[in-house]
C-alpha cells in the first residue's frame, strides 16, 4: 500500500503518544527525538495487514531479511547522533525509511543508502517516505558517499564488523558516527567522534541486536 493512501486517526496518535511514554520511561530523554517520533506515523512505514504491531516497542520484518528497527533503538541511535537543525545526516541502511523520516523531521538534511535493490525499489515509489527531501541512493553502504560529504553525522543502522575507514574519512571533523558493531549476534553500540582528521574518540552504550550489513558488492535482490 503507498504511504499517501494510509490515513493516522486519533487511535494511531493514541498508540504513538503511549509509545513515547514507554521511550521515556526507558530512559530517552532527548525532546527533539521525542517529538519527532510524535509526529512521525510508524504505522505508515508497515503492510497494511501488520498495522497492529506498528506502536509495539518491537523490531518488526519489512522483506529482504530486513527488519524496521524496535522504536527504543531507533530513539537510542538518534539521541546519541545529537542531531541539530540543518546537519548533514547520511544513513547506511535505509530500510523502510522509518530512521531517515524521523532524522528529517529532526531538521537533518538526510542522505541514505540502501543496498537491498527490493527496499530501494519500493522506497523509490513512494518517492520519498512522507514526503521529506530525503537523497535515496541504491549503492554500497561501506563506500559511503564521497561525492556528497562531509557529513556532519553519520549513522549506521545494520551491524558492522567493524567501522569502515570511508565513512570516518567523509565525517566532518567534530562530526559523530554511531553504529552497532560486532560480528557475532550481539553488538555494541559504539558512537565515534572525529577529533581532528588524525585523531578519533570512541565510546560505547550498551549491548542490541542488529541484522548484518553486507560487506560484498551492493546486492540485487
Amino acid at each position: 500500500m503507498a504511504l499517501s493512501k494510509l490515513t493516522d486517526t486519533f487511535r494511531h496518535k493514541g498508540l504513538r503518544n503511549n509509545l513515547i511514554e514507554l521511550l521515556r520511561t526507558k530512559g530517552i530523554l532527548d525532546d527533539n527525538v521525542l517529538n519527532a517520533m510524535t509526529i512521525i506515523p510508524r504505522h505508515f512505514f508497515f503492510d497494511s495487514s501488520f498495522l497492529e504491531f506498528a506502536y509495539e516497542d518491537k523490531a518488526f520484518p519489512i522483506g529482504s531479511g530486513q527488519t524496521i528497527s524496535q522504536p527504543y533503538t531507533v530513539a537510542f541511535q538518534s539521541e546519541l547522533l545529537k542531531v541539530e537543525k540543518g546537519m548533514r545526516v547520511l544513513e547506511v541502511g535505509t530500510g523502510s525509511g522509518y530512521q531517515a523520516s524521523v532524522l528529517a523531521e529532526m531538521g537533518a538534511k538526510v542522505y541514505t543508502i540502501e543496498r537491498q535493490k527490493l527496499l530501494y525499489d519500493n522506497l523509490k515509489l513512494q518517492n520519498p517516505p512522507l514526503s521529506y527531501r530525503i537523497k535515496l541512493f541504491y549503492g554500497d553502504g561501506y563506500a559511503g558517499l564521497p561525492a556528497f560529504a562531509p557529513f556532519d553525522r553519520i549513522l549506521i543502522t545494520a551491524a558492522a564488523p567493524f567501522i569502515p575507514e570511508a565513512l570516518v574519512n567523509q565525517l566532518k571533523t567534530g562530526g559523530i558516527l554511531v553504529a552497532p558493531v560486532g560480528k557475532n549476534d550481539v553488538q555494541i553500540m559504539t558512537r565515534v567522534t572525529k577529533l581532528s582528521e588524525t585523531e578519533i574518540k570512541t565510546d560505547t552504550h550498551g549491548t542490541f541486536r542488529f541484522v548484518p550489513m553486507l560487506t560484498d558488492k551492493a546486492k540485487d535482490v
